[in-house]
């Protein structure tokens, strides 16, 4: 006759043994979905080579020939950042996958989606005497089927520096699954973004007592004056602002939840006669931005960054941030071979 206590020990462990194993499979498949969902890089490209007198983009500014994009991804996958999606002219592709992707694809997960005058909701027609792009906007828009996870945001012609990818990298992963209507932005110290050569437009930001955006306001000059930052505004006066005063780069964080919200506020847009007549309206992410926290559909929240900002926007700022660069490598901040 068998032993009812023996029984109960046996049967006890055994639980004991499938129950651990049960809950360390459990562990392994939560981990791996948290490895499967990390952030996404989504790189704004549509515009390449506009003001620059050339591809900017791909211009070799760093001491072993590197290009602001190179930074920024190295950046972005030393952050977490998972895949990278770039939206791009069609037209463009098969140099952008010769030149670029081959750069980087073994290194992360690549996509590549495109921008077009004619990608509108049914019911719409681009004006036929229309050119330029429908603005950054719609470039996020055309990310919607390959993005599923939380994704920032980003010009690819701005060097944004580390910080500003580690303050991203980790509210975008913090997000519990799920999440919806809680975005962030970037918030560059005024005082780190400006130029010796002249003024410089930013959006200067407003956030409330959680250090959620309340506003934007572009002062399309603003400089430093005997030691004081200031913008010149509506009355034409200097106004004097802190250094520390966030200003929009245009590197943003979003759920996916973004691009329905989206698609339905672009059909607001279009709707607008003014925006169909004007051939160089555009639909801009601040704007969209602005629309949902003032309905109330979500917040944005403002992250500090210690990063300095710096890009190409004339050829006559080439040589200083082939100098930055320069410097950052003897520093020995960056490596010689990245990619």
């Amino acid at each position: 006759m068998v032993d009812k206590n023996i029984c109960h020990i046996y049967l006890t462990r055994c639980f004991v043994f499938f129950g651990a194993f049960r809950w360390d499979l459990l562990s392994l498949l939560q981990n791996s979905i948290s490895l499967i969902m990390k952030p996404t890089l989504f790189l704004l490209a549509a515009g390449m080579g506009s003001r620059y007198g050339g591809l900017k983009q791909l211009d070799t500014l760093g001491p072993q020939g590197q290009t602001i994009m190179d930074y920024s991804i190295y950046d972005a996958i030393n952050a977490g950042f998972g895949k990278l999606v770039f939206v791009i002219r069609k037209d463009f592709e098969d140099d952008f996958r010769k030149i670029v992707l081959t750069k980087y694809q073994d290194k992360i997960p690549c996509e590549l989606v495109f921008q077009s005058l004619d990608a509108l909701p049914e019911g719409f027609t681009c004006p036929a005497e229309r050119q330029k792009p429908w603005g950054t906007n719609h470039a996020v828009m055309m990310g919607q089927d390959v993005i599923k996870e939380p994704f920032a945001v980003l010009n690819c012609d701005d060097f944004y520096d580390r910080d500003a990818f580690q303050v991203m990298g980790k509210f975008l992963s913090s997000l519990p699954e799920g999440s919806t209507g809680r975005y962030a932005m970037v918030g560059f110290r005024v005082g780190n973004t400006l130029s010796d050569s002249g003024t410089v437009s930013r959006g200067v930001c407003e956030v409330d007592e959680k250090n959620h955006l309340t506003s934007v306001v572009e002062r399309t000059k603003i400089e430093r004056h005997d030691g004081t930052v200031q913008y010149l505004d509506e009355n034409n006066e200097w106004v004097s602002i802190p250094d520390t005063t966030p200003v929009s780069m245009n590197f943003w964080g979003f759920t996916p939840d973004y691009f329905a919200h989206s698609n339905e506020f672009f059909k607001t847009f279009l709707s607008d006669p003014k925006n169909m007549e004007n051939l160089k309206s555009e639909f801009f992410i601040p704007l969209m931005v602005d629309h949902l926290i003032r309905k109330g559909q979500a917040t944005c929240e403002v992250l500090d960054t210690t990063s300095k900002w710096f890009g190409v926007t004339y050829p006559e700022d080439r040589p200083e941030v082939v100098a930055k660069f320069a410097k950052l490598g003897a520093d020995g901040v960056y490596p010689e071979k990245m990619f």
